[in-house]
């Protein structure tokens, strides 16, 4: 069998995941810097890349301290040399032995808590947690001043696995501007840093407190008390991330390249071969000021076409049209036209795919990175 050249844009099948390297390096550069200057380090999250080739960029090359949102995620980045692991999602009793097999294979990972059960079972498995710190009603973790802190640190302390917080302030999605975030960042902040100073008076070790969220990470102006810095999407960035201007729309490194394969032109619709099952069913730009469907149109160069956006999204069919009130004619786009869609979510479309084909930072032939998925 002939295989089909894949090392140009031009000769990808679509629908297919392309990522732009020089965005994602401008990307990566510009949060390292804002670390550095809070004084901080970073700890990426990879569980929007799911890629070693990705984590090696982020990392500068060499493995770093990384969060991962999954067992198979820290499984695969300690296999490609990660040794320093924050698992950051509530730990499961069940899942405690495949932690303790990472761990006795040199895996530094540390799980998260917010409850008695958990912390015993975890003194039990002899892992190290962080305790989590609930600093805006997002999701879980525990308020600063609520006495579980201070009974659940004693509880790893007995053996040693309290490792310090975490928090993660979550509720900064739904703000707009780096004004809004910094209240945010500053919120997260101050939780953090209390809880770690009431485990402190306690007589508790408290020597990490972790923050971070992409949106607060881009616009905190104070980290007094944090030690590290946690964000993820940030690498790519989404329509969402634009939305509520942590970005701008040229700085999204992803995109979903497609096909035209049809018209209806008395509805005002191009048929593409895009549909949720390449772009994912994410519509969270619903409740923005500006709802991109299920995707914003470019031309095959990654260049914006006006108010053009997938309205609509089936199984293996998209629907492009103008958004709603848009005062210009649909453009003509011939069957065989090759197009970009950018992203709501980052994370939801490039975890419909199996790979990243890599527009290189140097011109030169198309690379391929491997992702991977599972849990």
């Amino acid at each position: 069998m002939i295989k089909p050249d894949l090392s140009s844009q031009n000769a990808l099948p679509t629908p297919a995941l392309l990522l732009d390297e020089a965005k994602m390096m401008r990307n990566i550069a510009r949060l390292a810097g804002r670390a550095e200057c809070l004084g901080v380090s970073l700890r990426p999250h990879l569980k929007t890349a799911k890629s070693v080739e990705a984590a090696r960029r982020l990392t500068g090359g060499t493995p770093g301290s990384i969060t991962v949102s999954t067992l198979a995620e820290a499984e695969v980045f300690h296999d490609a040399g990660h040794t320093d692991i924050l698992y950051a999602v509530g730990i499961a009793p069940q899942k405690l032995e495949r932690v303790q097999a990472l761990r006795r294979r040199g895996c530094d990972l540390t799980v998260i808590l917010d409850s008695e059960a958990q912390a015993q079972a975890v003194t039990q498995a002899a892992v190290p947690a962080l305790i989590e710190i609930d600093s805006d009603g997002h999701r879980g973790g525990l308020r600063s001043d609520d006495p579980a802190l201070i009974q659940i640190g004693r509880i790893l302390h007995t053996v040693g696995c309290l490792r310090g917080v975490m928090t993660h302030a979550g509720e900064s999605y739904s703000v707009r501007g780096d004004a809004a975030h910094a209240e945010f960042a500053e919120l997260e902040r101050k939780a953090a840093v209390a809880a770690a100073e009431a485990l402190r008076v306690a007589g508790l070790p408290c020597p990490v407190v972790s923050v971070g969220s992409t949106p607060t990470a881009h616009a905190a102006r104070d980290l007094t008390g944090v030690t590290e810095l946690r964000a993820g999407v940030y690498m790519f960035f989404d329509l969402v991330m634009a939305g509520i201007d942590v970005c701008t729309v040229d700085d999204i490194a992803l995109s979903v390249l497609t096909t035209v394969i049809g018209h209806q032109p008395a509805k005002g619709w191009t048929m593409i071969d895009a549909g949720w099952m390449a772009l994912s069913r994410d519509r969270g730009t619903a409740a923005q000021d500006v709802d991109q469907g299920y995707g914003l149109v470019c031309d095959e160069n990654g260049h914006v076409l006006p108010d053009l956006i997938v309205s609509s999204a089936n199984q293996e069919h998209g629907i492009v049209s103008l958004r709603p009130g848009a005062d210009r004619p649909m453009p003509d786009l011939p069957v065989g036209t090759r197009l970009r869609v950018l992203p709501n979510h980052a994370c939801a479309t490039a975890a419909q795919h199996d790979r990243y084909n890599v527009l290189p930072v140097n011109g030169g032939p198309m690379q391929t990175w491997h992702r991977f998925g599972g849990w």
